[in-house]
């Protein structure tokens, strides 16, 4: 039996899926900051602006619900992917993430609703154009045609459940998995908690280059010692530990 290769080496460029500006951060910073230390190139694809955030109190607070909060999250987002060291951030269904002959168009943040602590389900009034209610194959090609573009080594986006069952991060995760297996890119799923059949990578030497880039989202957390606490006051560990599972693509 040979050595097992892990997930982190040898990917020349790695494209990380995520639905909201922030995400890259909270779930995945750790990753981001390992793969851009061991010299991958590192692409973000954000699927929209998060403009149904909630907003933690302070000045920014007046911001909620309106576009001025886009904008914001806009600018969030350049500077913590400055921070992790992120090669090229791209958004949803603009060109290179749309599909040859097609207008650009924006995917909305679709809101949520909280089922149970920890456990998040669809909103009824998610607007027509929002991320989870956009055809699937609409999602799909569109991060199809990105990643064509890009020829990355490995895509990673959430797990089925899109980690704490956000809609719009499980549409992300759907489309990004179709999208793989019709370019033929290896897809991974990020896991929040040791399940058996992911590889686990705990990664403390990246501590601080997270913490900093959560503090750019100013406008959904306040990092307050190594605890993040978000918008609604939920308080969480700041995150440097994760898995990552790989599907292979099914026999055609």
């Amino acid at each position: 039996m040979g050595l097992r290769v892990s997930l982190l080496d040898g990917q020349r460029s790695v494209l990380f899926v995520h639905a909201h500006p922030d995400d890259e951060t909270i779930s995945t910073g750790a990753l981001i900051a390992e793969f851009v230390a061991r010299d991958s190139r590192v692409f973000l694809l954000t699927c929209s602006r998060g403009e149904r955030g909630e907003v933690v109190d302070g000045p920014l607070t007046a911001l909620a619900g309106t576009e001025e909060l886009a904008r914001e999250r806009e600018l969030e987002l350049e500077r913590a992917t400055g921070i992790l060291g992120i090669t090229e951030r791209f958004w949803l269904g603009e060109p290179p993430a749309r599909v040859d002959g097609l207008e650009p168009r924006r995917y909305r943040d679709s809101g949520m609703v909280w089922i149970r602590p920890g456990l998040a389900g669809p909103a009824d009034d998610a607007a027509d154009d929002a991320l989870s209610v956009a055809p699937l194959a609409e999602v799909t090609a569109d991060i199809a045609a990105l990643i064509v573009r890009l020829r990355p080594s490995l895509v990673i986006s959430y797990d089925d459940g899109g980690g704490y069952g956000h809609p719009d991060h499980v549409r992300a995760h759907d489309a990004a998995r179709a999208a793989t297996t019709a370019t033929g890119t290896a897809f991974a799923e990020v896991l929040e908690a040791p399940a058996g059949d992911e590889e686990w990578f705990d990664l403390p030497q990246h501590l601080a280059v997270v913490t900093d880039a959560l503090r750019a989202h100013a406008s959904q957390l306040t990092v307050h010692g190594t605890e993040i606490v978000h918008s609604g006051g939920q308080r969480e560990a700041i995150g440097t530990s994760a898995g990552l599972r790989l599907h292979p693509h099914p026999a055609v």
